[in-house]
Protein backbone atom coordinates (compact mmCIF):
# COMPACT_ATOMS: atom_id res chain seq x y z
CA UNK A 1 0.00 0.00 0.00
CA UNK A 2 2.72 2.19 1.18
CA UNK A 3 4.53 1.90 -2.50
CA UNK A 4 1.81 2.44 -4.56
CA UNK A 5 1.31 5.70 -2.36
CA UNK A 6 4.82 6.40 -3.01
CA UNK A 7 4.83 5.54 -6.55
CA UNK A 8 1.32 8.22 -6.99
CA UNK A 9 2.85 11.05 -5.45
CA UNK A 10 6.66 10.47 -7.27
CA UNK A 11 4.15 10.87 -10.10
CA UNK A 12 2.12 14.03 -9.21
CA UNK A 13 5.75 15.56 -8.05
CA UNK A 14 7.20 14.26 -11.82
CA UNK A 15 4.04 16.08 -13.74
CA UNK A 16 4.32 19.17 -11.83
CA UNK A 17 8.17 19.73 -12.40
CA UNK A 18 7.53 18.83 -16.10
CA UNK A 19 4.76 21.89 -15.85
CA UNK A 20 2.29 19.53 -16.71
CA UNK A 21 -1.34 19.80 -14.64
CA UNK A 22 -2.19 16.54 -12.39
CA UNK A 23 -5.34 14.98 -12.65
CA UNK A 24 -6.88 11.54 -12.27
CA UNK A 25 -7.53 9.30 -14.57
CA UNK A 26 -10.78 9.17 -16.32
CA UNK A 27 -11.49 6.07 -14.82
CA UNK A 28 -10.61 7.16 -11.53
CA UNK A 29 -12.61 10.61 -12.14
CA UNK A 30 -15.55 8.32 -13.00
CA UNK A 31 -15.64 6.16 -9.84
CA UNK A 32 -15.32 9.07 -7.60
CA UNK A 33 -18.02 11.03 -9.83
CA UNK A 34 -20.70 7.70 -9.60
CA UNK A 35 -20.04 8.09 -5.97
CA UNK A 36 -21.70 12.15 -5.86
CA UNK A 37 -17.74 13.91 -5.42
CA UNK A 38 -18.52 17.37 -6.38
CA UNK A 39 -14.92 18.06 -6.48
CA UNK A 40 -14.40 15.30 -9.08
CA UNK A 41 -17.51 16.38 -11.08
CA UNK A 42 -15.93 19.91 -11.23
CA UNK A 43 -12.60 18.18 -12.48
CA UNK A 44 -14.66 16.23 -15.18
CA UNK A 45 -16.65 18.79 -16.27
CA UNK A 46 -13.22 20.90 -16.83
CA UNK A 47 -11.68 18.21 -18.57
CA UNK A 48 -14.40 17.97 -21.24
CA UNK A 49 -14.21 21.88 -21.86
CA UNK A 50 -10.61 21.41 -22.24
CA UNK A 51 -9.28 22.72 -26.18
CA UNK A 52 -6.23 20.84 -25.62
CA UNK A 53 -5.87 17.82 -28.03
CA UNK A 54 -3.78 15.86 -25.38
CA UNK A 55 -6.65 15.94 -23.15
CA UNK A 56 -8.98 14.65 -26.13
CA UNK A 57 -8.95 11.20 -25.64
CA UNK A 58 -8.76 11.57 -21.67
CA UNK A 59 -12.48 13.06 -22.04
CA UNK A 60 -13.75 11.21 -24.61
CA UNK A 61 -12.52 8.07 -22.16
CA UNK A 62 -14.08 9.66 -19.52
CA UNK A 63 -17.44 10.25 -21.57
CA UNK A 64 -17.74 6.55 -23.21
CA UNK A 65 -17.81 5.13 -18.78
CA UNK A 66 -20.06 7.47 -17.62
CA UNK A 67 -22.74 7.31 -20.32
CA UNK A 68 -24.75 3.92 -19.19
CA UNK A 69 -25.24 5.81 -15.82
CA UNK A 70 -26.61 9.11 -17.64
CA UNK A 71 -30.25 9.94 -18.78
CA UNK A 72 -32.22 9.52 -15.65
CA UNK A 73 -32.98 12.98 -15.08
CA UNK A 74 -35.51 15.67 -16.25
CA UNK A 75 -33.67 18.28 -18.23
CA UNK A 76 -34.74 21.60 -17.75
CA UNK A 77 -33.81 24.82 -20.10
CA UNK A 78 -34.54 28.29 -18.53
CA UNK A 79 -34.47 31.85 -20.46
CA UNK A 80 -36.02 34.80 -20.06
CA UNK A 81 -36.15 38.44 -20.90
CA UNK A 82 -33.42 40.83 -19.39
CA UNK A 83 -34.29 41.48 -15.85
CA UNK A 84 -36.95 38.69 -15.34
CA UNK A 85 -35.02 37.27 -12.01
CA UNK A 86 -33.67 33.92 -14.39
CA UNK A 87 -31.29 33.41 -11.01
CA UNK A 88 -32.98 34.13 -8.34
CA UNK A 89 -35.82 32.37 -9.95
CA UNK A 90 -33.48 29.11 -10.33
CA UNK A 91 -32.17 29.87 -6.94
CA UNK A 92 -36.04 29.64 -5.52
CA UNK A 93 -36.64 26.17 -7.54
CA UNK A 94 -33.91 24.93 -7.47
CA UNK A 95 -33.97 25.12 -3.01
CA UNK A 96 -37.73 23.64 -3.37
CA UNK A 97 -36.90 20.97 -5.60
CA UNK A 98 -34.12 19.89 -3.24
CA UNK A 99 -36.53 20.32 -0.15
CA UNK A 100 -38.92 17.85 -1.71
CA UNK A 101 -36.21 15.34 -2.15
CA UNK A 102 -34.40 16.19 -5.19
CA UNK A 103 -30.60 16.70 -6.35
CA UNK A 104 -30.08 19.40 -8.52
CA UNK A 105 -27.99 20.56 -11.02
CA UNK A 106 -27.16 24.14 -12.24
CA UNK A 107 -25.64 24.40 -15.75
CA UNK A 108 -25.47 28.30 -15.72
CA UNK A 109 -23.94 29.51 -19.21
CA UNK A 110 -22.45 33.18 -19.06
CA UNK A 111 -22.27 35.70 -22.12
CA UNK A 112 -18.22 35.71 -22.91
CA UNK A 113 -16.62 39.00 -24.01
CA UNK A 114 -16.20 38.69 -27.75
CA UNK A 115 -13.19 41.22 -27.72
CA UNK A 116 -11.25 39.49 -24.64
CA UNK A 117 -13.49 36.29 -24.52
CA UNK A 118 -13.98 36.87 -20.93
CA UNK A 119 -17.14 36.51 -19.25
CA UNK A 120 -19.17 37.25 -15.89
CA UNK A 121 -19.48 33.93 -14.35
CA UNK A 122 -21.39 35.47 -11.39
CA UNK A 123 -24.17 32.72 -10.65
CA UNK A 124 -22.23 31.55 -7.44
CA UNK A 125 -22.54 34.37 -6.21
CA UNK A 126 -25.64 35.48 -6.65
CA UNK A 127 -26.88 31.59 -5.91
CA UNK A 128 -25.57 31.79 -2.65
CA UNK A 129 -28.35 29.41 -0.92
CA UNK A 130 -28.27 26.90 -3.99
CA UNK A 131 -24.52 26.75 -3.72
CA UNK A 132 -24.04 25.83 -0.39
CA UNK A 133 -26.75 23.37 -0.17
CA UNK A 134 -24.71 19.70 -0.66
CA UNK A 135 -27.32 18.20 -3.01
CA UNK A 136 -26.74 21.38 -5.80
CA UNK A 137 -24.06 21.71 -8.09
CA UNK A 138 -24.26 24.82 -9.76
CA UNK A 139 -21.76 24.84 -12.19
CA UNK A 140 -21.38 28.68 -14.36
CA UNK A 141 -19.46 28.36 -17.68
CA UNK A 142 -19.02 31.12 -20.76
CA UNK A 143 -20.17 30.57 -23.49
CA UNK A 144 -16.87 31.48 -25.70
CA UNK A 145 -19.02 32.73 -28.48
CA UNK A 146 -20.92 29.90 -29.13
CA UNK A 147 -24.38 30.85 -30.35
CA UNK A 148 -27.61 29.49 -28.94
CA UNK A 149 -26.52 30.66 -25.30
CA UNK A 150 -24.75 27.07 -24.84
CA UNK A 151 -21.31 26.56 -23.55
CA UNK A 152 -19.16 24.65 -26.06
CA UNK A 153 -19.63 21.34 -24.09
CA UNK A 154 -23.22 21.73 -22.05
CA UNK A 155 -24.53 18.53 -23.10
CA UNK A 156 -21.48 16.75 -22.05
CA UNK A 157 -22.01 18.01 -18.78
CA UNK A 158 -25.42 17.49 -18.39
CA UNK A 159 -24.58 13.90 -18.53
CA UNK A 160 -21.82 13.90 -16.26
CA UNK A 161 -24.34 15.67 -13.79
CA UNK A 162 -26.68 12.62 -14.04
CA UNK A 163 -24.04 10.02 -13.74
CA UNK A 164 -23.38 11.59 -10.42
CA UNK A 165 -26.62 11.53 -8.91
CA UNK A 166 -28.36 14.40 -10.25
CA UNK A 167 -32.06 13.82 -11.04
CA UNK A 168 -33.10 17.64 -12.06
CA UNK A 169 -30.82 19.63 -14.56
CA UNK A 170 -31.57 23.51 -15.21
CA UNK A 171 -29.35 25.15 -17.98
CA UNK A 172 -29.85 28.49 -17.43
CA UNK A 173 -29.29 30.64 -20.95
CA UNK A 174 -27.30 33.97 -22.00
CA UNK A 175 -30.75 35.65 -22.78
CA UNK A 176 -33.30 35.37 -25.38
CA UNK A 177 -32.58 35.06 -29.05
CA UNK A 178 -33.69 33.17 -31.92
CA UNK A 179 -30.15 30.82 -31.19
CA UNK A 180 -31.80 29.96 -28.25
CA UNK A 181 -32.80 26.59 -30.35
CA UNK A 182 -29.43 25.45 -29.14
CA UNK A 183 -30.68 24.67 -25.54
CA UNK A 184 -34.15 23.45 -27.05
CA UNK A 185 -31.81 21.19 -28.80
CA UNK A 186 -30.52 19.16 -25.35
CA UNK A 187 -33.26 20.03 -22.80
CA UNK A 188 -36.59 18.13 -22.13
CA UNK A 189 -38.75 20.93 -21.05
CA UNK A 190 -38.25 24.21 -21.80
CA UNK A 191 -39.33 27.40 -19.80
CA UNK A 192 -39.57 30.63 -20.47
CA UNK A 193 -39.21 33.60 -17.38
CA UNK A 194 -41.20 36.81 -18.04
CA UNK A 195 -42.45 39.92 -16.24
CA UNK A 196 -45.08 43.03 -16.37
CA UNK A 197 -43.70 45.13 -18.25
CA UNK A 198 -44.93 48.39 -19.05
CA UNK A 199 -48.07 48.91 -21.34
CA UNK A 200 -46.90 45.87 -23.93
CA UNK A 201 -46.63 42.50 -21.57
CA UNK A 202 -45.11 41.09 -24.06
CA UNK A 203 -42.46 43.37 -24.98
CA UNK A 204 -38.69 41.72 -25.30
CA UNK A 205 -40.43 38.29 -25.90
CA UNK A 206 -39.06 37.41 -29.64
CA UNK A 207 -41.53 35.63 -31.26
CA UNK A 208 -39.67 32.13 -32.22
CA UNK A 209 -39.30 32.15 -28.42
CA UNK A 210 -42.61 31.75 -27.55
CA UNK A 211 -43.20 29.10 -30.01
CA UNK A 212 -40.45 26.84 -28.28
CA UNK A 213 -41.71 27.24 -25.00
CA UNK A 214 -43.59 24.42 -23.06
CA UNK A 215 -44.32 26.81 -19.84
CA UNK A 216 -44.07 30.36 -19.58
CA UNK A 217 -43.41 31.71 -15.64
CA UNK A 218 -44.64 35.32 -15.19
CA UNK A 219 -41.74 36.06 -12.63
CA UNK A 220 -42.22 38.75 -9.57
CA UNK A 221 -46.19 38.44 -8.70
CA UNK A 222 -45.84 39.95 -5.80
CA UNK A 223 -47.10 42.94 -4.10
CA UNK A 224 -48.33 45.74 -6.18
CA UNK A 225 -47.20 43.73 -9.32
CA UNK A 226 -49.82 41.00 -9.02
CA UNK A 227 -52.57 42.43 -10.86
CA UNK A 228 -50.19 43.28 -13.70
CA UNK A 229 -48.53 39.66 -13.43
CA UNK A 230 -52.09 38.48 -13.26
CA UNK A 231 -52.63 40.07 -16.51
CA UNK A 232 -49.68 39.57 -18.30
CA UNK A 233 -50.44 36.12 -17.69
CA UNK A 234 -53.91 36.02 -19.43
CA UNK A 235 -52.16 38.11 -22.19
CA UNK A 236 -49.84 35.37 -22.96
CA UNK A 237 -51.76 32.99 -22.45
CA UNK A 238 -53.98 33.82 -25.25
CA UNK A 239 -50.79 34.88 -27.67
CA UNK A 240 -49.44 30.73 -27.10
CA UNK A 241 -53.29 29.52 -28.77
CA UNK A 242 -52.50 31.62 -31.52
CA UNK A 243 -48.75 29.82 -32.38
CA UNK A 244 -48.86 26.58 -33.84
CA UNK A 245 -49.55 22.94 -32.00
CA UNK A 246 -46.36 21.10 -30.81
CA UNK A 247 -45.64 17.93 -31.90
CA UNK A 248 -45.70 16.93 -28.49
CA UNK A 249 -49.15 16.76 -28.22
CA UNK A 250 -49.26 19.14 -25.26
CA UNK A 251 -50.74 22.44 -25.05
CA UNK A 252 -48.05 25.70 -23.97
CA UNK A 253 -49.31 27.18 -20.69
CA UNK A 254 -48.48 29.92 -18.74
CA UNK A 255 -48.26 30.07 -15.05
CA UNK A 256 -47.23 33.12 -12.01
CA UNK A 257 -44.94 33.07 -9.53
CA UNK A 258 -42.73 35.18 -6.99
CA UNK A 259 -39.36 34.14 -6.68
CA UNK A 260 -39.13 36.48 -3.66
CA UNK A 261 -42.00 34.83 -1.96
CA UNK A 262 -41.50 31.23 -2.92
CA UNK A 263 -45.36 31.43 -4.39
CA UNK A 264 -46.39 29.67 -7.67
CA UNK A 265 -42.97 27.16 -7.59
CA UNK A 266 -45.56 23.77 -6.36
CA UNK A 267 -47.75 24.68 -9.57
CA UNK A 268 -44.40 25.07 -11.92
CA UNK A 269 -43.54 21.69 -10.56
CA UNK A 270 -46.37 20.18 -10.87
CA UNK A 271 -46.86 21.08 -14.53
CA UNK A 272 -43.47 19.81 -15.42
CA UNK A 273 -44.56 16.64 -14.23
CA UNK A 274 -48.03 16.42 -16.39
CA UNK A 275 -45.76 17.39 -19.34
CA UNK A 276 -43.15 14.34 -18.54
CA UNK A 277 -46.47 12.23 -18.11
CA UNK A 278 -47.88 12.89 -21.44
CA UNK A 279 -45.07 13.24 -23.65
CA UNK A 280 -43.72 9.57 -21.77
CA UNK A 281 -47.02 8.26 -22.67
CA UNK A 282 -47.07 9.12 -25.82
CA UNK A 283 -42.96 7.98 -26.49
CA UNK A 284 -42.23 11.51 -27.69
CA UNK A 285 -40.49 12.21 -24.48
CA UNK A 286 -37.75 9.73 -25.79
CA UNK A 287 -38.26 10.54 -29.39
CA UNK A 288 -37.41 14.13 -29.01
CA UNK A 289 -33.92 12.48 -27.07
CA UNK A 290 -32.95 10.33 -29.76
CA UNK A 291 -33.20 13.40 -32.91
CA UNK A 292 -31.44 15.20 -30.09
CA UNK A 293 -29.04 13.04 -30.36
CA UNK A 294 -28.66 12.63 -33.99
CA UNK A 295 -28.11 16.52 -33.87
CA UNK A 296 -25.45 16.91 -31.90
CA UNK A 297 -23.60 13.94 -33.27
CA UNK A 298 -23.79 16.24 -36.52
CA UNK A 299 -22.73 19.61 -34.58
CA UNK A 300 -19.99 17.54 -33.12
CA UNK A 301 -18.50 16.82 -36.92
CA UNK A 302 -18.50 20.08 -37.74
CA UNK A 303 -17.01 21.26 -35.25
CA UNK A 304 -14.27 18.75 -35.36
CA UNK A 305 -13.87 19.34 -38.85
CA UNK A 306 -13.75 23.07 -38.28
CA UNK A 307 -10.73 22.63 -35.88
CA UNK A 308 -8.56 20.49 -38.34
CA UNK A 309 -9.43 22.64 -41.26
CA UNK A 310 -7.55 25.58 -39.34
CA UNK A 311 -4.93 23.33 -38.43
CA UNK A 312 -3.89 22.51 -41.20
CA UNK A 313 -0.32 24.17 -42.63
CA UNK A 314 -1.13 24.58 -45.89
CA UNK A 315 -4.39 25.62 -45.34
CA UNK A 316 -3.10 28.78 -43.51
CA UNK A 317 -0.46 29.47 -45.88
CA UNK A 318 -3.03 29.60 -48.81
CA UNK A 319 -6.19 31.23 -46.75
CA UNK A 320 -3.10 34.18 -46.02
CA UNK A 321 -2.67 34.99 -49.59
CA UNK A 322 -6.26 34.22 -50.54
CA UNK A 323 -7.20 36.95 -48.19
CA UNK A 324 -5.19 39.35 -50.02
CA UNK A 325 -7.07 38.71 -53.27
CA UNK A 326 -10.51 38.56 -51.93
CA UNK A 327 -9.78 42.36 -49.97
CA UNK A 328 -7.69 43.40 -53.92
CA UNK A 329 -11.08 42.10 -55.07
CA UNK A 330 -9.27 39.37 -57.53
CA UNK A 331 -11.45 36.56 -56.53
CA UNK A 332 -15.02 35.84 -54.51
CA UNK A 333 -15.47 34.57 -51.41
CA UNK A 334 -17.22 31.64 -52.57
CA UNK A 335 -14.36 30.63 -54.66
CA UNK A 336 -11.43 31.00 -52.28
CA UNK A 337 -13.44 28.99 -49.76
CA UNK A 338 -13.86 26.16 -52.73
CA UNK A 339 -9.94 26.46 -53.02
CA UNK A 340 -9.21 26.10 -49.49
CA UNK A 341 -11.36 22.80 -48.97
CA UNK A 342 -9.41 21.33 -52.13
CA UNK A 343 -6.48 22.24 -50.48
CA UNK A 344 -7.31 20.76 -46.83
CA UNK A 345 -8.51 17.17 -48.91
CA UNK A 346 -5.29 16.97 -50.68
CA UNK A 347 -3.44 17.50 -47.37
CA UNK A 348 -5.48 14.71 -45.58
Amino acid sequence: MEARQDNHRDEIIRKIKEGLSYRESPTELAEKLQKGDLASLSQAITLIESTREDEFEAAATLLRTILPFSGKSIRIGITGVPGAGKSTFIEAFGTFLIDRGHKVAVLAVDPSSEAGKGSILGDKTRMTELSANPNAFVRPSPSSGIHGGVARRTRESIFLCEAAGFDIILIETVGVGQSETAVKSMVDVFLLIAIAGAGDELQGIKRGIMEMADIVVVNKADGDNLPRAKAARQDIQRSLHLFPALISGWTPTSLICSSTEKIGLEEILETINKWKSLTQLSDYFNQQRHSQSNYWLQESIIERLKTEFFKSPEVHVEMVELQKQIANQAISVSEASARLIEIYKRST
